[in-house]
């Protein structure tokens, strides 16, 4: 039997996703945007909730493209909330729309958005011991250097502070 987190559930998905995909190292800029606005609509859900989502996600919000997705309308925002495949919280459609319209602010202003976010934790995965699910912290040190959202992510000026916006909830 393979050695897995305590967390890995029975789920065929759920043990997939552990084996192949949890904790490799991502430095593909389209995947890696995808991975943090994922991991965004996981706030108050289990990760199994957005994990058989997946492809629904990648389908609503155009392969998580940035710039197709920051030329999302309301009407856009509309379909959304009908996609029956995604979660349909008006607040977690908006943020994936805010997360790409910081994606191309950072972009504009010649910053990387792998190796800013990659910056955070010094260029290199941080690999922890950690005992069981008891000894997880919520957050951590790199995790709280991550700029927090403005409030008005809608204006340019503010995009590029809060181009992390989902930082805060990525598990480093």
């Amino acid at each position: 039997m393979e050695l897995r987190c305590a967390w890995v559930t029975k789920d065929p998905e759920y043990i997939e996703y552990h084996d192949k995909q949890w904790g490799r190292p991502v430095r593909d800029p389209r995947e890696l945007f995808a991975k943090l606005c994922l991991d965004g609509q996981q706030a108050g859900l289990s990760w199994i909730t957005i994990l058989k989502r997946t492809d629904s996600y990648h389908r609503a919000y155009a392969d998580f493209d940035p710039v197709r997705i920051v030329q999302f309308d309301e009407q856009d925002v509309e379909r959304l909330m009908q996609d029956s495949g995604i979660i349909r919280n008006r607040l977690k459609v908006h943020s994936i729309i805010k997360n790409a319209r910081a994606y191309l602010a950072l972009e504009a202003e010649g910053i990387d958005f792998v190796e800013y976010l990659w910056g955070f934790v010094g260029g290199a995965p941080i690999v922890n011991q950690r005992q069981g699910n008891g000894d997880i912290p919520a957050t951590s040190k790199e995790s709280d250097a991550c700029p927090r959202p403005s409030r008005s992510a809608a204006s340019p000026s503010s995009a590029a502070p809060s181009a992390t916006p989902l930082c805060r909830r990525w598990a480093w």
